[in-house]
């Protein structure tokens, strides 16, 4: 539904639900084209809750054979760099991100074709290489490497919570509110809250994360799994600077579902598993990690990175994803309401094209036109296939 700016109006031309990296990069662009927008959320931007929370996210563009997220990942890339450097250069550190292969690992094959297409920096490097280059890894099941020279890892709460403060500046409307599910078809006339206030508007659109399927329960509650994710922050030895953004790479080992990012701000050596836990409720799970995913972690953190291996726990973290079936970004108007649009379902992968997503949802709003296929609402099966990493 396309909308003209309301400036003559009482009600904002676009109210958006949710403060978490979506519904923030779509309030900024909003914002920058000249629209009103008030943005609501029940606990602030980026908030210890939210997907979007912590302190880190890696910025990849490799996707396998899968250049539509691809060639989004670096066009969000460049996006993120230019707010930092405009807001402050500490929030994106261009440490290179770097995939490590084992041997006849497909997705690596596939995600060179793809880098090499769209022009990415990159490098090839062989295990000798590897070893040779980053002698606090631990490279003796890995075949190869790929290193993406430009990318890199934002510090994710401080980034969020800089582009809603700078969404304030330009004239966005903030509430700290929890929107009741709405109850009527055709166009949706005003939202209600818990604190018993309305808020009309010429388009809403929610970008809830893991509280979509309490706001629609009918429509997404089979649909959108939120899932219990735990990430731990390891101390690294005093004065050692091997394992600091200055020195390694934040790095993807695949085949064994894990990831990191090397000390940032001296908050510690992250690394987490990349797979999906158990369901978790966003509002009333509890937040503290599981011995058993502890001690696994440590195997795998004592085997890849040795110097490690009795490394103290600094801090770990309970967080969340919000999947999809299949791990597609849902991005489609709502069956019932012509003037709601639904966006979510990016946890795994979805941080990084944040500033994408808002750009996408601004020109659906703005100009009325089709929804790409595979974001549609008829794609979202109710059956979990992970395809896209």
């Amino acid at each position: 539904m396309q909308v003209q700016a309301a400036n003559s109006n009482k009600y904002p031309d676009v109210a958006v639900i949710g403060a978490g990296v979506f519904g923030v990069w779509i309030a900024h662009q909003l914002i920058d084209e000249g629209k009103s927008v008030v943005l609501l959320d029940a606990y602030g931007a980026a908030n210890s809750r939210a997907s979007s929370g912590g302190e880190s996210r890696i910025i990849r563009v490799g996707y396998g054979a899968d250049e539509f997220y691809s060639r989004w990942a670096m066009q969000s890339l460049q996006r993120w760099r230019d707010f930092a450097t405009s807001v402050d250069p500490t929030l994106f550190h261009r440490t290179g991100v770097l995939w490590m292969s084992s041997k006849g690992d497909p997705h690596g094959l596939h995600s060179l074709r793809t880098l090499e297409k769209l022009g990415i920096s990159f490098e090839i490097l062989s295990k000798n290489v590897l070893q040779d280059r980053y002698s606090q890894i631990n490279f003796s099941d890995i075949e190869t490497g790929i290193l993406e020279n430009d990318s890199g890892v934002v510090a994710a709460r401080r980034a969020v919570q800089s582009l809603f403060r700078t969404a304030i500046q330009k004239g966005l409307d903030y509430r700290a509110d929890v929107v009741l599910p709405p109850a009527s078809e055709g166009d949706l006339s005003e939202i209600r809250t818990t604190s018993g206030k309305t808020l009309s508007a010429g388009v809403f659109v929610f970008a809830c994360g893991s509280w979509m399927p309490k706001v629609f329960p009918a429509l997404l509650r089979d649909r959108i799994i939120s899932t219990r994710q735990e990430v731990y922050f390891f101390g690294t030895p005093p004065g050692d600077p091997r394992f600091s953004v200055s020195t390694m790479p934040a790095w993807i080992d695949f085949g064994n579902e894990t990831y990191g990012v090397p000390d940032l701000e001296n908050r510690g050596f992250k690394i987490a598993f990349d797979r999906h836990g158990p369901q978790f409720d966003p509002d009333l799970s509890e937040r503290i990690v599981t011995a058993d995913l502890l001690a696994e972690t440590r195997q795998h953190l004592a085997h890849r990175f040795p110097a490690l291996k009795n490394a103290p726990l600094l801090e770990g973290r309970v967080c969340q994803y919000e999947n999809t079936s299949n791990g597609d970004f849902l991005i489609d108007r709502h069956p019932e309401f012509r003037n709601v649009w639904l966006v979510c379902g990016g946890s795994g992968h979805g941080f990084k094209h944040g500033p994408m997503v808002g750009e996408y949802v601004a020109s659906r709003i703005n100009d009325d036109g089709p929804v790409e296929p595979r974001f549609t609402l008829a794609t979202k099966a109710k059956s979990r296939q992970r395809t896209v990493f």
